[in-house]
């Protein structure tokens, strides 16, 4: 049953009865808080509920509903424009055309305000750079003015500073709930008001945002009482800024009304290779309100001169000062723009100081105004800290590690193993002998073998290594020349060729995983009781072996293997020993690798007598090695047989063609 145009009155004076006897009221809005944003709440308790007349003009919808006596009165308040929300269920719409109505052209913005990726084309200052042999030095701070370290990020979210003042286009997000239950999003006017149903209009353009939400609450507590008040800020307004001077894309911008700076200035692509990153300057009218230098950004990290934009404001850029660049051992080789004023001990702070093995103590600086004189010069530091470099100079740092130093003022750390009283590393001081070496470790035990000392060296085996892979590059030269130059006269010979070339390219793989010791052949005879004196180098190794008991055969011989070393044996004993040469071992390269690490060799002594006679009768020694190699190119009798044929054949063909010439 409707009730009559009468009777609504009475029932809406009802509810203000029991609203007025402490029964409450509710006060509520189909709305969702944007996920993010930071609120600001005041609360105010008094004893009742108080209605002021007008209170019904405000913008929103109103309806009382009393369930019978003592219940509580509800009152709902639903804002137009969220009413118009709930009805087409399309916020984000109507949000975007709200935007464009207003002349928010940031949508657009946006996509026109990318960063520009590729490459970053070199000033003339890094062109000079890369003449004189310093390639991949930038401007210090180009990745920020390229944009890839994200300050051209809009800042839609985060902390919003107490300080932040509400203007028009900002969306307040206003919960209330006690004795009054409301959960709204207002956006500000253009007369910079917010109106909240009930409470009516609250003007609140040029409030800092910490102190909207007491303002907020005064005002509703001329309605209600016993409630509390919570705001925080929805979508920011979008404010236009100019950017000036030398940046890479100058012109108008809307930016977000959070936007500092630094941010904004990115938006615009940056400072140009001609602008400065230490002037820059934010001017509201007439007054400059901050100049800001990115490199306290850059080298220190503090924004506390990164303000925050406001509508129309103007960032300028000034020209690039003075510029030097700072390469070699130090943590952030760079080209830098230096103030008036500013030293060599400022130029090294900004280039994050000397590395770990820098040499501190001196720098080279070439200066453009000394380029057809003297050009590079020396600074003594820390002495020079105090200097003021040019524009155009370039500094280096030098390394203390790169650079060989002299072998005779350094202490060695070597290591000598074996037959010694006291093994172990040593760090001995210089000019020190290999003779003083093995005094200092104790002297040698009674089974050491003094002959078949091994001594190592890295400098050695390091030019060993150099000198090994030259002469295996010259071998494979070798071996693809002769191939290349080979004809074969038929298919047998073919195949010949063939698989000769197949071992010669294993035979190269397998030498390419050879590697040399370093070992140093220590020129001693058998009977030797000490080592030769020869000064000592960092990294040297010295084994003194145990006295060995056995001679070695090995190679093309019938029965390899180690025999027990007897006194006054020859070497022709223990190759009998061993059963003697094979058919197919090439006698007259026998060879004998010494305990000293020497070689004895057949081919050193040049007879046609084979092994008897020449080294086979000399004495061997405990720990010799015999090496009896395999005859190279061997040949059966049937091909030897076939090769002479031929040989006949032709020499056959060659006699009858001469006859019949004659005749």
């Amino acid at each position: 049953m409707t009730p009559s145009r009468s009777v609504l009155p009475l029932l809406r004076g009802s509810a203000l009865v029991f609203a007025l006897c402490g029964l409450g009221a509710e006060v509520s809005a189909q709305s969702t808080a944007q996920q993010g944003a930071y609120s600001t709440s005041s609360s105010s308790v008094d004893d009742g509920m108080q209605q002021q007349g007008g209170a019904s003009g405000t913008q929103g919808q109103v309806s009382d509903t009393v369930n019978g006596a003592g219940s509580s009165g509800t009152v709902r308040l639903q804002s137009n424009a969220q009413q118009r929300r709930s009805t087409n269920g399309s916020n984000s719409t109507l949000d975007e055309r709200q935007r464009r109505l207003n002349g928010d052209e940031s949508l657009q913005q946006d996509e026109l305000l990318q960063p520009v990726d590729g490459p970053v084309r070199p000033d003339e200052f890094e062109t000079y750079l890369r003449k004189l042999g310093y390639p991949g030095i930038r401007r210090f701070g180009q990745e920020l003015m390229s944009g890839r370290g994200g300050f051209d990020a809009p800042e839609t979210s985060g902390l919003v500073p107490a300080d932040y003042v509400i203007g028009p286009n900002d969306e307040l997000q206003v919960t209330i709930w006690g004795s009054a239950d409301a959960d709204l999003r207002l956006q500000v006017d253009r007369s910079g008001r917010i109106t909240i149903p009930r409470i009516g209009a609250i003007p609140v353009a040029g409030v800092k945002f910490g102190e909207v939400g007491e303002v907020i609450s005064r005002r509703v507590g001329q309605v209600f009482r016993n409630y509390q008040v919570s705001v925080a800020l929805g979508q920011v307004r979008s404010v236009r800024v100019y950017v000036t001077g030398h940046v890479k894309r100058p012109g108008v911008y809307n930016v977000s009304a959070l936007s500092s700076v630094v941010s904004a200035l990115m938006r615009s692509g940056g400072p140009s290779a001609a602008g400065s990153l230490r002037q820059v300057d934010l001017r509201r009218g007439k007054e400059l309100v901050t100049r800001y230098d990115l490199y306290e950004l850059l080298v220190k990290g503090d924004r506390s001169a990164d303000r925050v934009v406001q509508n129309g404001d103007v960032i300028h850029v000034g020209p690039v000062g003075a510029q030097v660049a700072l390469v070699g051992s130090v943590n952030r080789p760079a080209i830098f723009e230096l103030k008036p004023g500013e030293k060599v001990e400022d130029l090294l702070t900004m280039a994050g100081g000397f590395t770990a093995v820098a040499d501190r103590t001196r720098l080279a600086i070439e200066r453009l105004d000394d380029r057809a004189k003297t050009r590079v010069t020396q600074l003594e530091m820390p002495a020079a800290a105090g200097q003021a470099p040019a524009s155009g100079d370039v500094l280096r740092a030098f390394s203390a590690v790169d650079a060989t130093q002299p072998v005779a003022r350094q202490n060695k750390r070597i290591r000598i193993e074996g037959e010694v009283a006291k093994p172990g590393e040593y760090v001995l001081p210089p000019n020190v002998t290999v003779r003083q070496a093995l005094g200092l470790a104790g002297g040698l035990t009674p089974n050491a073998y003094l002959y078949g000392t091994e001594f190592t060296r890295e400098s050695v085996r390091q030019q060993q290594q150099l000198s090994y892979d030259r002469a295996l590059r010259d071998m494979e030269t070798e071996f693809a020349r002769a191939s290349a130059t080979q004809r074969a006269i038929s298919a047998d010979e073919a195949a010949t060729f063939e698989q000769r070339n197949t071992a010669t390219g294993r035979l190269i793989e397998k030498l390419r995983q050879v590697r040399p010791t370093g070992r140093v052949v220590l020129q001693m005879t058998p009977g030797s009781d000490q080592l030769p004196d020869l000064p000592l180098e960092d990294g040297d190794r010295l084994l003194v072996p145990a006295r060995p008991t056995t001679v070695n055969v090995f190679g093309s011989v019938f029965s390899s293997g180690a025999f027990l070393q007897e006194p006054g044996r020859s070497f022709s004993d223990y190759l009998n020993q061993a059963g003697g040469p094979t058919r197919g071992a090439d006698a007259g390269a026998v060879f004998v690798l010494r305990p000293n690490g020497s070689v004895l060799s057949q081919l050193q002594r040049s007879s046609f007598f084979g092994l008897v006679g020449d080294i086979g009768g000399t004495k061997a020694e405990p720990g010799d090695t015999i090496f009896v190699p395999e005859r190279m190119n061997k040949t059966t009798w049937v091909q030897d047989l076939k090769e002479w044929t031929q040989i006949l054949y032709q020499f056959g063909l060659g006699a009858a063609a001469l006859k019949t010439l004659q005749d």
